[in-house]
């Protein structure tokens, strides 16, 4: 009995975080809505007109021992007064009896296409070199089956990101290859854990919306992610509204993250399938140079684990900011 309530509950978490556990390297959550997409496309960084600085804590399901959770910290800016930019990210993604942690490292070239910086038309490339240490905790094994060694093993591999961002205005557009270099896969114990290398092409697109002389300005935006291995992919679907105030701006927004494959289980005597479905509020403000976000994503799926949400909170610094901004509606580069 106490096998099969394990099992159970092995294949409901795998049902809730196939989208994350099965992919290698920095999670993709929605935490690039809270004004960093850098953490998912090398190409951004140094765009904006301020250097950025950016700490993020994730949990998921509070009181839940061994829950999945995820910190991040990542910083980006100029050059000095190049059209170059670098950036680096750390984090650290803890899910059960399996982590990993990673350093990325990123060099991106901005070309201006315009014939000044007030009138946005640019064209970026970045490149990111990471290192990703792999861990699986055996120690609390032992009563379940004693073929397994009951130690902590890891293993490291190496792999790069690339990928290009386009500004026209108020429009952009991203695409980036992650995990680009085809490695065979880690193996971290002798039963045969193999952590398979998954290139992930990423796309997303956003249109800031404003009437002149507006303090209100709204952007929908779409993001797509597909591995080319499993192919497995899903769509996300968001929406922002941003409010101009004397000492910075506040924006609200929702997304939606759709995943087009299904997980079967079963539901008494017949299998179904479900697709995994999130739905993630979020706000922020931006006070100066400083910013706050919380975001709060929902699992509308029949079969959770849990029936708590996903919490994450976001804290970040801009410095170095030059005098002269972009004459456009375009958060992500203002």
């Amino acid at each position: 009995m106490r096998l099969i309530k394990t099992i159970t509950l092995l294949s409901i978490m795998y049902l809730s975080t196939h989208l994350v556990i099965g992919q290698e390297g920095l999670p993709i959550y929605s935490d690039y809505l809270t004004d960093n997409y850098y953490l998912i496309h090398p190409s951004m960084a140094g765009v904006a007109n301020c250097n950025k600085a950016r700490l993020t804590a994730r949990q998921q399901w509070f009181g839940q021992e061994n829950a999945p959770s995820l910190q991040t910290f990542s910083v980006n800016g100029r050059i000095g007064d190049t059209r170059s930019g670098i950036g680096s990210i750390i984090y650290n993604d803890q899910n059960g009896y399996h982590s990993q942690t990673g350093a990325y490292l990123t060099y991106a070239h901005h070309l201006m296409f315009s014939r000044n910086t007030i009138d946005l038309n640019m064209l970026s490339f970045g490149l990111s070199a990471g290192v990703i240490q792999y861990k699986l905790d055996e120690t609390a094994f032992i009563e379940f089956d004693p073929i397994i060694a009951g130690i902590e093993q890891s293993a490291s591999e190496f792999n790069v990101d690339f990928g290009f961002s386009y500004h026209f205005i108020n429009f952009y557009a991203h695409a980036t290859i992650k995990n680009l270099l085809a490695n065979e896969g880690v193996n971290i114990n002798e039963q045969g854990v193999v952590f398979d290398n998954l290139t992930n092409y990423l796309f997303s697109a956003g249109n800031v919306f404003s009437k002149y002389g507006s303090d209100w300005s709204y952007e929908p935006s779409i993001l797509f992610s597909y591995k080319s291995a499993t192919e497995e992919s899903f769509m996300d679907f968001n929406f922002k509204t941003y409010r101009d105030l004397d000492f910075g701006s506040i924006y609200a927004g929702i997304s939606y993250r759709r995943s087009f494959d299904g997980a079967e289980f079963t539901s008494g005597n017949s299998v179904s399938s479900q697709k995994l479905q999130y739905i993630t509020p979020l706000l922020g403000v931006i006070y100066n140079n400083l910013m706050f976000a919380y975001t709060y994503s929902y699992q509308s799926n029949s079969i959770v684990l849990d029936n708590g949400g996903y919490h994450q909170l976001t804290l970040g610094f801009n410095f170095g900011c030059r005098k002269e901004k972009y004459d456009c509606e375009c958060p992500s580069v203002n």
